[in-house]
């Protein structure tokens, strides 16, 4: 059995993005650790704050509370803050993890990568999906701490398939969606100007992750403080199989080719 651990930006990043890759792992006997490089106190403040309780304290329970769904055997933070998109004072905010050293950043995760002896590690691609400031600097702290850790992890980065989410794009269109709800074009600048994701022709894994959508739809459930989550649990079970039934993964150095299957497999 492998030791495989996530590294997401936010808090509720694991639940869209690699929810069905962690609980499929977890259930064949894996030990799944997840990671988080901000605190996601830029996130949206939910009106049942209690007294004392800050953005932080709700989203901290709200990731263990997705662990618990996702069979994740530990959840750590890195301790920075959300950076907030492209062009936020936030980015310059002391704390924010846009503006904090790699090689730093990457220290605080070997910590754990050497304590958990770490076979798997997960990052994000070049631009993190869509450029989101925080996304972009876990893909650069992930391939740091790869190089530094004591026993160099095998090194996976989640990402968004183009070609797919094109594809998903015009079916709506053909199929009377309104305009004003298409707002999700894949070929459109994303918060960094380029398109979403990856091309299909770059990617090395294909997880089907339908099998263990209910765990995926429960751990979205968990961040509901969040406004993004409301929309995305509010699509019919169908809608969210084609859009969240599917995880993708780039392997830096595999030769290329699209494997339909687990990694871990």
């Amino acid at each position: 059995m492998s030791t495989i651990l996530f590294l997401h930006a936010h808090p509720d990043d694991e639940a869209s993005q690699t929810s069905g890759t962690m609980r499929l792992a977890a259930d064949a006997g894996h030990r799944v650790v997840c990671v988080y490089a901000t605190d996601g106190d830029h996130g949206s403040v939910p009106d049942d704050l209690r007294e004392g309780e800050t953005v932080v304290d709700r989203r901290r329970a709200e990731a263990q509370a997705s662990a618990t769904v996702l069979g994740t055997a530990r959840v750590a933070w890195l301790g920075y803050a959300d950076s907030g998109m492209t062009g936020w004072e936030q980015n310059a905010h002391e704390r924010s993890l846009h503006g904090a050293d790699v090689g730093e950043a990457a220290r605080r995760l070997v910590a754990i990568l050497d304590e958990e002896d770490v076979d798997v590690l997960v990052g994000y691609d070049w631009h993190g999906g869509y450029g989101h400031p925080d996304h972009v600097k876990v893909h650069h702290v992930a391939h740091r701490a790869a190089v530094l850790a004591a026993r160099t992890p095998r090194l996976l980065e989640a990402t968004m398939n183009r070609d797919h989410m094109r594809r998903l794009y015009l079916a709506a269109q053909e199929a009377g969606v309104p305009p004003e709800e298409l707002d999700w074009d894949p070929d459109s600048p994303a918060d960094d100007g380029n398109p979403f994701g990856t091309p299909e022709a770059e990617l090395h894994w294909h997880v089907d992750v339908r099998p263990v959508l209910t765990a995926k739809r429960a751990a979205l459930a968990a961040h509901a403080s969040q406004e993004d989550v409301g929309w995305m649990l509010s699509m019919p079970q169908e809608q969210f199989a084609a859009i969240f039934g599917d995880e993708w993964l780039i392997e830096p150095g595999r030769p290329d080719g699209l494997t339909v299957g687990h990694p871990l497999d």
